[in-house]
């Protein structure tokens, strides 16, 4: 501060003795402008004065700045020392207050050093019960993970005992409906044929009565009527109620075969199938994560035995190779006898067999034509059966149908 202001009291009286000066020059100019005005002395001693005050100006200019930019830096500098001293003084107060810190931690430390050890012992105590109660609660997961896995394969079980008798129930119903379509069929069959017999059998009569009846004699025409009219009593006594009879029974067995198989189905559609969907559910929820890491782990031992094994049996390949070609050159002059010695004895035997071979093959042939076909009709009407019924509908898949088509025993 006292440099400043004695930097401030020289550019003062450096003013003043500027200002001096340039009063002095005017006077001495209005002085010298008296006696001449046109003379080159005066002139001269004009512009040296004016060059004087213009280096006389520059120079009051430069020490202005130079006084502006030191009194910037003493400025600039007083705030750095009051920030130091601001910093001192918060650092010996800091230093203090942990001397004080010091003293009570000096004071208290016996204190805080036995309460810490408590501290440490019941933590200890905490932990261990922690560490006991995790593993009974691991011991607990471990039992239910096992009866989980229990009971994962009972439901399976029961799940493939409910598919097969589900599967057993439909192959019944299937074999009751192909029976019933069979004796309907047959019915039908026979029916037709009756009928058609029937009207050959007018269409014949009525041919004869209308072509031969001119040279027929009397009595043959009516032997004629009369076996007509015996024929037609005959299946009205006889023939008309067996196919009745016959009708009525084939009806009664559908019916009943429809009331056996109602109760069945509707158990199955209400009981069984939620039952086994819950089930399945349950078990794919609880499997499927143990199936993951067990895919999972028998991945890595798959891979690490393969790694492991791969070396030794490059080894054994390399070790087993030469005996092997040895043994491949030693016995190949012996199978190359065998077979020169056998060779004949093959040919005769193929031309031999060859005439009941072509037979074979034209049989084979139409064995499976034959076959084909039939795998074909009972494919589609096993398809159509299983599409008839709510239950066997979503079962009505290629694979099933052609499995049971495979193994239909009709």
């Amino acid at each position: 501060m006292a440099a400043s202001k004695l930097h401030i009291f020289s550019l003062i009286s450096l003013l003043f003795a500027l200002i001096f000066t340039l009063n002095q020059a005017d006077t001495a100019v209005e002085e010298l402008v008296l006696p001449s005005e046109d003379s080159d002395a005066f002139r001269l001693e004009l512009d040296k004065l004016t060059s004087k005050i213009h280096s006389l100006e520059l120079l009051v200019d430069e020490k202005n700045e130079e006084l502006i930019s030191k009194d910037e830096m003493i400025v600039e500098k007083d705030k750095t020392i009051e920030e130091k001293e601001k910093n001192i003084l918060d650092k010996s107060a800091s230093i203090t207050s942990l001397k004080d810190e010091l003293a009570s931690l000096e004071v208290k430390g016996s204190l805080d050093t036995n309460e810490q050890v408590k501290k440490a012992h019941t933590r200890v105590h905490e932990l261990e019960e922690q560490v006991d109660r995790l593993q009974t609660e691991m011991k607990f997961k471990n039992n239910l993970r096992e009866a989980l896995e229990t009971r994962t394969k009972d439901l399976e079980k029961k799940l493939v005992d409910i598919n097969q008798k589900i599967h057993d129930l439909q192959q019944v119903a299937d074999e009751q409906k192909t029976k019933l379509h069979k004796t309907e069929r047959a019915l039908k069959i026979a029916e037709e044929e009756l009928m058609k017999a029937k009207f050959e059998a007018t269409s014949k009569v009525k041919e004869l009565t209308e072509v031969h009846g001119a040279w027929l004699p009397p009595w043959l025409a009516a032997h004629l009527v009369g076996f007509q009219s015996h024929a037609e009593s005959h299946w009205k006594e006889h023939g008309k109620p067996a196919f009745e009879a016959l009708m009525q029974k084939a009806l009664e067995k559908k019916a009943q075969a429809e009331k056996w198989a109602e109760p069945h189905v509707q158990t199955v559609q209400t009981k069984w199938i939620p039952a086994a969907r819950e089930q399945w559910a349950l078990v794919v929820t609880n499997v499927e994560p143990q199936l993951q890491l067990l895919t999972t782990k028998t991945k890595e031992v798959y891979i690490q035995s393969k790694d492991a094994l791969t070396p030794h049996v490059i080894k054994i390949k390399e070790v087993v190779d030469p005996h092997f070609q040895t043994v491949k050159k030693v016995s190949k002059p012996y199978i190359d006898h065998i077979a020169t010695a056998t060779k004949p004895h093959v040919d005769k035997a193929r031309e031999i067999v060859a005439p009941y071979t072509k037979e074979a093959v034209i049989a084979y042939g139409k064995f499976l034509e034959s076959a084909t076909k039939y795998h074909h009709q009972v494919k589609e009407f096993v398809e159509e059966s299983l599409k008839k019924h709510e239950i066997s509908r979503a079962f009505a898949t290629k694979e099933l149908v052609w499995f049971t088509a495979s193994a239909d025993p009709f």
